[in-house]
């Protein structure tokens, strides 16, 4: 699938792609001609990048995941940033719930309960 393809499957610009790419994120291969070639597992990959960069995750961490194959190449530094990343997201989650829940608080006094 060409890059264009790739865009439009997954919703990313074809500068975010090759961002990506740039960033050791996505690793397309090339034509004679230089034209990237992506395979289709590219999709899911491309839509697991956005996500984790949607979540806040830098692409730096990204990469560094990107790099294991296996549970058995996962490297110390690997590890710590699953750890840490974990964490953040626990933490944005534990507070996304306490403000839903306090405006179901607010919600439920006014007299108008959530959807």
């Amino acid at each position: 699938m060409r890059i264009g393809e790739l865009a439009e499957a997954t919703g990313a610009t074809v500068r975010a792609l090759r961002y990506y790419e740039e960033q050791g994120l996505l690793r397309p291969e090339r034509t004679a001609s230089g034209q990237r070639i992506y395979t289709p597992d590219a999709v899911d990959q491309v839509l697991w990048i956005r996500s984790l960069l949607g979540n806040g995750f830098s692409s730096k961490a990204i990469a560094q995941l990107r790099r294991c194959a296996s549970a058995d190449e996962v490297t110390p530094e690997q590890r710590a940033v699953v750890r840490a990343e974990h964490a953040r997201i626990e933490a944005a989650y534990r507070a996304a719930a306490a403000t839903k829940d306090r405006f179901a608080s607010v919600l439920a006094f006014i007299g108008d309960g959530p959807d």
